[in-house]
């Protein structure tokens, strides 16, 4: 049952990142494109030669990373899945997986986009990338980590108490905990004072709509084909004519 859940979180995470790609290339590019206009119109010592051209980045590019992502989202979810199904009251696969999901989607985008949100280029200084990038990637596996803290603690409370108590406390204690790392956490503000707010707003807008279009797409492909595995298998198997 482990491979046929793995093998059908990683074709939904497939199926999931086709929406998302178009998702993302009918909300996101024209902003895209507008701050790649911005910051050519910059006075720059030097212009390098562009490896990939726009056209490859915008279609096949955007694509294969989103692919790959979504793939991999797919595949964790199918693992996460296996662990909770059973774990968090009666629930059908469908549910499981999507509450699985919705969590996972919180936990791993959601609360760090809230912190280091998405920009587009032109918006952020070229020799702060690796520490940027390395703030984000560090408040993610801090919030995944906190999550899964925040998970025991409630399966706790759940087992000395009820799923209510148990769901509370694991909520409360991982805003809390994360609401005081984010105000720990450096600050990182380089948007251009001449840089336009509104596509600014609508390139974040865009970003966080694709994460929701792949995840919310995988929750639903993925829930739907979990519930079906889980169906066939509790289907006797009829005895072979003698």
């Amino acid at each position: 049952m482990m491979r046929t859940l793995l093998v059908r979180g990683m074709a939904a995470g497939l199926v999931a990142a086709v929406l998302a790609t178009v998702f993302g290339y009918v909300a996101g590019e024209p902003t895209v494109s507008t701050a790649i206009g911005f910051e050519e119109s910059l006075p720059h010592d030097h212009h390098g030669a562009e490896l990939v051209s726009r056209g490859v980045q915008s279609s096949i590019g955007l694509f294969v990373g989103v692919g790959v992502y979504g793939i991999a989202i797919g595949g964790l979810l199918a693992l996460a899945f296996a662990f909770a199904y059973g774990r968090i009251g009666t629930l059908r696969p469908r549910l499981t997986a999507l509450l699985v999901t919705a969590c996972a989607f919180a936990v791993a985008v959601v609360v760090p986009f809230l912190k280091y949100p998405a920009n587009p280029p032109a918006v952020g200084q070229e020799g702060t990338i690796q520490s940027r990038t390395e703030l984000y990637f560090a408040f993610v596996a801090l919030s995944i980590v906190v999550g899964l803290v925040a998970v025991v603690a409630g399966r706790k409370v759940t087992e000395r108490f009820d799923a209510w108590a148990g769901g509370i406390t694991a909520c409360v204690g991982y805003l809390v905990v994360m609401a005081l790392c984010a105000w720990l956490m450096p600050i990182v503000d380089e948007v251009p004072a001449q840089f336009p707010a509104s596509a600014l707003w609508s390139f974040r807008i865009a970003s966080l709509g694709t994460q929701v279009t792949l995840w919310g797409s995988l929750g639903l492909i993925f829930g739907t084909l979990a519930e079906r595995a889980f169906t066939r298998s509790a289907v006797p198997q009829a005895n072979p004519a003698v």
